[in-house]
């Protein structure tokens, strides 16, 4: 083995760090799983000392490092306290998530230091948001001009398996094309849970694979040997810092326990695991330390002190409480105590001052126009604003929603993004934590599936963290039928985004609404879906003057479109123009409700009082639509009130279909909304 250079790592930290690695995992196995204080433990062994290597290059007070399940070691070398390790794992309060979530699922805020950004439980989850710190970093070095990013790194880890996720291949695409200051940092054990890495790439290894990808630096190396790695992690890192540009490392490491303390590991021989324990990389580290930098006795001391130190913060650990359970379900969304990193908000931020009442000035412009000229203005006074997707820039957006922005604020602000839907909501995750604001698109609501875990798992964030971190957006999305129909761009589907913790909800039917409501989104501390409906971006009835630079809209507040006493229409987006319709010489209460999370149900049960009927209109489809969750609320609070069942009109149960007439005939139109509420009034 050759002889540890001195001048890039203290070794006896390294040595202290992995000693205190291993007592972790050894109490966890041997005494708090046993004992049922902990409900999963995903040992490091094996992938620990080229994880503590890494983490200790991470020096920079905006690096950050987005790794996985057996990324503690990383989190050590950052300085994670083993007590909130340990009180993480048996889900006690306070810590990463004040027992919300997996004590392995790590996040570190770090104040001055390199951030752990939040931790995700999907395999692959964590390239996309790294790529988008990444980013951000480059944003803040060359458009804002702080040089205090002049150096700074993003770091993604991840295990063998991951290399055959989207997460993956999104992120290598977006580093090496733009190109940004990102390490991928493979650790290669040879299995993903009983896969074998052959599985994940042809032949088992990533970096032979990636030889000759354009743009990306590969290196690839044994990650138990502390000389060799520490070396390649040095290099590696540096090259980044240096050229800003993406590297990739693979580091060969064997995994010494399973995929999980519930695994046996029956799909390896014994001679197998033989040989992975003679490439322990503790047994390496102390035979290239001892003698030769540290004496038996002083070995024999850092382990002692390991042992003390895990066994008292085991103590404290246990000694914390179970939280609150009554406190259990704060910080869905922000509640007026600001994350300490994310957004705009978590540096000081302030939104100007706004008005919900509308200065009216000037023509009637179409959705399109008062889109457009909301995210033009708010750009003009956001310089940490983004505005990106598939064809935003050059061409403006498939519906002309950001023409001319880029030509008027510059690609770096208002640019294309490469196919990948996980890849523009992932990235944009990134920039929101390192403090931008990113108002990615989709370019149609179909379109937003692949991107469906990194939705969930930025909406989560603020909760699972317990208020630490939060990645506030704007995420904007046309939905619904055109002049035409068809099951790929016609889907309007809000309930998934409804149904995903975190996330508000906009479905303006107007265009003084749409101003309000993206008003307010783009200068709010939480993400945000966006609905743009088709049927409405240049509809004549949606067409309202431009309502003024300081206008916003509360969410949760529905507009009462006209005022009746026989029947209250409940509705949204497109289908608020067609019950306009309908009701005419009928004395119907028509409302809009504007945004569905939050939905106003008050307003919809105080028209109850006194029209005694409901009829839920909505252009999705009828079976668990959004409509069903108001019917509940309306059946559960209202049933006194009603003189008729509550009654819904939506969509038929399939894909909207491409040709005109059968789309008619799927959707509901003006004539069988008319028919339902003489039904329901003669009821």
């Amino acid at each position: 083995m050759r002889k540890v250079d001195d001048s890039v790592y203290d070794w006896t930290r390294v040595a202290s760090l992995l000693l205190l690695s291993r007592e972790l995992d050894e109490l966890e196995e041997k005494v708090l799983a046993p004992q049922r204080r902990i409900f999963y433990q995903f040992s490091a062994r094996g992938h620990d000392l080229a994880q503590i290597l890494l983490g200790l290059k991470l020096t920079d007070a905006h690096d950050a490092a987005c790794g996985y399940y057996r990324s503690r070691p990383l989190l050590l070398a950052l300085g994670v306290d083993p007590e909130d390790a340990l009180g993480a794992a048996m889900a006690r309060a306070g810590g990463y998530s004040d027992g919300r979530d997996l004590g392995v699922v790590f996040n570190h805020p770090n104040p001055g230091g390199p951030t752990a950004l939040p931790m995700c439980g999907g395999v692959g989850a964590q390239f996309t948001p790294a790529v988008g710190w990444a980013q951000a970093i480059e944003y803040r070095r060359n458009v804002l001009g702080d040089q205090a990013f002049d150096k700074s790194i993003a770091v993604a880890l991840g295990g063998d398996a991951s290399v055959a996720t989207g997460g993956f291949w999104s992120a290598l695409t977006i580093a090496t094309t733009q190109p940004l200051p990102l390490l991928f940092f493979i650790e290669d054990n040879g299995y993903g849970l009983s896969v074998p890495s052959s599985y994940q790439t042809p032949g088992g290894n990533i970096a032979s694979n990636l030889g000759s990808f354009q743009g990306l630096r590969v290196l690839s190396g044994d990650g138990t040997d502390p000389s060799l790695c520490s070396s390649l992690i040095h290099d590696a890192v540096e090259y980044v810092r240096e050229h800003r540009r993406p590297c990739l490392l693979r580091v060969d490491v064997p995994r010494l326990q399973g995929h999980s303390l519930q695994d046996t590991q029956a799909y390896k021989s014994a001679a197998v695991m033989e040989q992975e324990w003679q490439r322990d990389p503790l047994r390496r580290l102390f035979d290239g330390l001892v003698p030769h930098v540290l004496s038996p006795a002083h070995w024999a001391d850092l382990q002692e002190r390991s042992k003390a130190r895990v066994q008292g913060a085991s103590e404290a650990a246990q000694a914390r409480p179970v939280s609150d359970p009554g406190r259990a379900a704060t910080h869905v969304y922000f509640e007026g105590t600001v994350q300490h990193r994310g957004g705009l908000w978590a540096e000081g931020w302030m939104p100007p001052k706004t008005s919900e009442q509308p200065s009216v000035t000037g023509e009637r412009i179409n959705m399109v126009t008062a889109t457009r000229r909301t995210l033009d203005h708010e750009l003009s006074i956001n310089d940490r604003m983004l505005v990106f997707g598939e064809d935003v820039g050059a061409k403006g957006g498939v519906h002309a929603i950001t023409l001319g922005l880029q030509e008027k604020y510059g690609q770096a602000r208002v640019f294309d993004t490469s196919l990948s839907e996980e890849g523009i909501v992932g990235r944009a995750v990134g920039m929101a934590l390192a403090g931008l604001l990113p108002v990615p698109e989709i370019q149609f609501r179909k379109y937003a599936e692949p991107a469906t875990e990194q939705i969930n798992d930025c909406g989560s964030m603020r909760w699972r963290t317990n208020n630490r971190f939060a990645a506030p957006m704007v995420l904007r999305m046309p939905a619904g039928f055109g002049r035409c129909g068809d099951p790929w761009h016609s889907q309007t589907n809000e309930v998934p985004f409804i149904h995903s913790p975190g996330w508000k909800v906009a479905t303006p039917s107007n265009a003084e609404d749409a101003v309000g409501l993206l008003r307010t989104a783009l200068r709010g501390n939480d993400p945000v879906v966006f609905f743009e409906y088709r049927a409405l971006l240049d509809a004549s009835s949606a067409r309202r003057p431009y309502p003024g630079d300081d206008y916003a809209l509360l969410f949760g507040k529905a507009r009462k479109v006209r005022s009746g006493t026989q029947l209250t229409i409940v509705t949204w987006g497109s289908m608020v123009e067609r019950c306009e319709d309908a009701i005419e010489s009928r004395s119907v209460e028509l409302i809009d409700l504007r945004t569905l999370m939050p939905w106003d149900r008050e307003a919809v049960l105080l028209s109850l009082q006194k029209t005694r009927r409901c009829l839920i209109v909505h252009e999705d489809t009828q079976t668990a639509g959004f409509g069903a969750e108001i019917a509940a609320v309306v059946a559960a609070e209202a049933f006194h009130d009603l003189a008729a069942p509550v009654s819904r009109l939506a969509m038929l149960d399939m894909p909207c279909p491409y040709e005109p007439t059968l789309m008619a005939h799927a959707l509901p139109s003006v004539a069988s909304i008319r028919a339902r509420i003489d039904r329901l009034v003669g009821f």
